[in-house]
């Protein structure tokens, strides 16, 4: 029979802590319950235990550019820029289709001096397409382009105060 103080066990545990000769346990995949810490503190009055404070960095003035709300609205601004120079060429177009396609007779008849209704609104076609030029190049002077100079030299005194760090 085997004393109690000769079980493997009992060696495992008494042990010196450093020796060479006795390498460490390998971890059990289970660990016991015994080594478990409690999921609840042990005594109601002790204080909770603060987090660990996280590591500072030094944050920027300003937002990084790709988040800049600013370049939301110049998104935006040029969305709508878009939006109606297109629907003004294309929205002319599309009407002078649908009139030539369901309406012949507004179209084949005559507006003065023996000038067809349908030729006059294609003739027209040029002018409108001038129009939304206009109404682009008006709405990037009005619009985009007071942002995007705003953008340009907040970028430009960004990059001089890193160059300067």
């Amino acid at each position: 029979m085997q004393d109690a103080f000769s079980s493997p066990e009992h060696q495992r545990r008494h042990r010196p802590p450093h020796d060479p000769l006795y390498p460490p346990p390998h971890p059990s995949p289970h660990p016991s319950p015994r080594h478990t810490p409690p999921s609840h503190l042990t005594y109601p009055w002790q204080p909770q235990p603060r987090p660990p404070e996280p590591e500072r960095k030094r944050q920027p003035r300003h937002h990084a550019l790709g988040r800049h709300s600013d370049i939301r609205v110049l998104r935006g601004a040029y969305r709508w820029q878009r939006r109606v120079a297109t629907l003004t060429a294309l929205g002319y177009f599309t009407l002078f289709l649908l009139l030539s396609a369901f309406a012949p007779g507004l179209m084949t008849g005559e507006v003065s001096g023996g000038l067809p209704t349908g030729l006059l609104l294609g003739l027209l076609q040029v002018p409108v397409t001038c129009l939304a030029i206009g109404l682009y190049e008006y709405t990037a002077r009005r619009r985009v382009d007071p942002i995007a100079d705003r953008i340009r030299r907040q970028t430009q005194l960004d990059a001089k105060r890193e160059a300067t760090r």
